[in-house]
């Protein structure tokens, strides 16, 4: 029995009556409740000025952390306002005071700018990276990870949901195999959040880190950040300024004791007021619903796929999201994505340096499409059906 109420969902989403978005996993659209939420903010400053705009928000503007917390069963004064998900993530790991012969463990589903954050601390200090291996189903091997633990594992780092793979890696797992390391555990979410369950209380992660513009269908310029209280004077931020830190003397400053220590003073408040609307907005529907739709979508999807001569499936491991990946070897992959868009069917060519551990032994750019809840069936089976015949022309 369907538990989303589609025709609702989508009345929600006034461009899907002339466009099908499968490219959920780079930026889908708001609905109409929070893109309101926004406008209405942005008009009030028009009138009363961004200051004052902003006190008369206060409550709702702190509901965004009960709302964010609510999500990943944590508790508010562990989550902090970022304006995307890659700085978020760069705050709590340039927060890390890395020593002389510290080890990083990733996966081959790692993100190119976290892995550009891993070089560039390189370069500063004498620490190594490690690339964990996949194990057969193509996930990360939680034996092989156990086998690369010792004392100077200073972090293991996991993309849940890779942006260039339908695979959902096993945090839990990974979870329960660092519960007693010394290790910072950090999980990447900006693909997983808004389609699949996370409770960073059974995962076990000290750092979670989402965008809100992807699957929770929030505003462009809007992130979070999840520190667990047990961890946060593990961390040093990067910077501090009048709203992350007191100056209490002349030569004497105190952080504030919560995760909003690694946030700044100035940010986008009608972008936060949107954030929450999506998360409330998603909340309501509830991301166990969300999740079983997606995946019944998304297994039509890679069906069909599977059917089409010359084309070829890269999705791997146990558990999938609703990322489908795919090339076809005779077509470059932005040619398709620019026929696809004349037909108002709009996917992502994904390029070989946005995800080189996992995508380079493939040697090109692979087409992803993104599923979500307010798709169709016949969305599906229309994408399918142009797909074909542009791989066959």
């Amino acid at each position: 029995m369907e538990k989303i109420d589609l025709e609702k969902v989508r009345s929600d989403t006034p461009g899907v009556s002339d466009r099908i978005f499968l490219d959920n996993a780079g930026a889908s659209p708001t609905p109409n409740p929070v893109h309101q939420r926004v406008v209405r903010h942005l008009e009030f400053e028009r009138e009363v000025g961004g200051y004052e705009a902003k006190r008369q928000c206060q409550e709702e503007l702190e509901g965004m952390y009960v709302s964010a917390a609510d999500l990943f069963n944590a508790h508010p004064d562990e989550i902090a306002f970022i304006e995307n998900a890659t700085r978020a993530w760069d705050m709590a790991f340039y927060g890390i005071g890395f020593q002389s012969g510290d080890r990083i463990l990733t996966s081959s589903a790692e993100y190119s700018s976290n892995y550009l954050a891993f070089l560039q601390m390189a370069q500063r200090h004498d620490i190594s990276i490690e690339v964990i291996p996949d194990d057969e189903q193509g996930q990360i091997d939680v034996d092989a990870l156990a086998n690369r633990l010792d004392h100077r594992v200073r972090l293991v780092n996991l993309c849940h949901a890779p942006t260039s793979n339908g695979l959902l890696n096993p945090a839990e797992q990974v979870g329960e195999l660092l519960r007693d390391s010394p290790a910072l555990f950090f999980l990447d979410a900006c693909q997983s959040a808004g389609q699949v369950p996370l409770d960073v209380a059974r995962i076990g992660c000290d750092v979670l880190t989402t965008t809100g513009r992807k699957f929770l269908r929030g505003p462009r310029g809007t992130g979070l950040l999840y520190i667990r209280r047990e961890r946060l004077e593990d961390f040093d931020p990067p910077f501090v300024d009048i709203h992350s830190a007191q100056w209490v003397g002349r030569d004497e400053f105190v952080l504030r004791p919560d995760a909003r220590r690694f946030e700044n003073w100035e940010s986008n408040v009608a972008g936060r007021l949107g954030l929450k609307a999506a998360v409330d907005y998603c909340a309501a529907l509830g991301i166990d619903n969300i999740r079983q739709r997606v995946n019944r979508l998304a297994q039509n999807m890679r069906r069909q796929l599977s059917e089409i001569k010359g084309l070829q499936l890269l999705d791997r491991g146990p558990q999938k999201t609703g990322i489908v990946t795919f090339t076809v070897p005779s077509r470059e992959a932005e040619s398709i994505r620019r026929a696809l868009a004349t037909q108002f069917i709009y996917v992502h060519a994904q390029q070989v340096a946005d995800a080189r551990l996992d995508i380079e032994g493939i040697a090109k750019d692979l087409i992803r499409a993104s599923i979500h809840y307010f798709n169709t069936t016949t969305e599906i089976n229309r994408f399918c059906a142009a797909l074909e015949a542009t791989v066959n022309n």
